[in-house]
């Protein structure tokens, strides 16, 4: 795009953007809304109130909708090694879980049942 075309739309989005300026500053309601601005202004600091403490007395949440101070988060039990010794081999397996290949592998060959007979600790 070359550098006039680029200057006469910024030059027309201003154009647009004054003429936007204009119709708001002759509105009563936004001559309103800054002439309470201007008094809520004038009385905060007259009283020595911030913003967030006028919000509070005007709109004060239930104590149930108040963040409460963050919850003790409970950390689990770790986890129990547990040993399979498989009696014919002596192989021996020692895992938190039972997602071990050669405990599921086991588990399809023997049995659950079986297994877990195997279980020392």
């Amino acid at each position: 795009m070359s550098k006039l075309a680029e200057f006469r739309r910024a030059e027309q989005a201003l154009k647009e953007q004054l003429a936007l300026l204009e119709k708001l500053q002759g509105d009563s309601g936004l001559q309103r809304e800054m002439e309470f601005e201007d008094k809520l202004k004038a009385l905060m600091g007259e009283h020595g109130m911030d913003l967030a403490k006028v919000v509070a007395i005007l709109n004060p949440q239930p104590a149930e909708l108040e963040p409460a101070a963050p919850a003790v988060v409970k950390q689990r039990r770790a986890r129990q090694v547990k040993l399979y010794v498989q009696p014919v081999t002596g192989k021996r397996i020692e895992t938190k879980s039972a997602n071990h290949a050669l405990l599921k592998a086991w588990k399809a060959e023997f049995g659950a049942d079986v297994v877990e007979g195997w279980r020392q600790a």
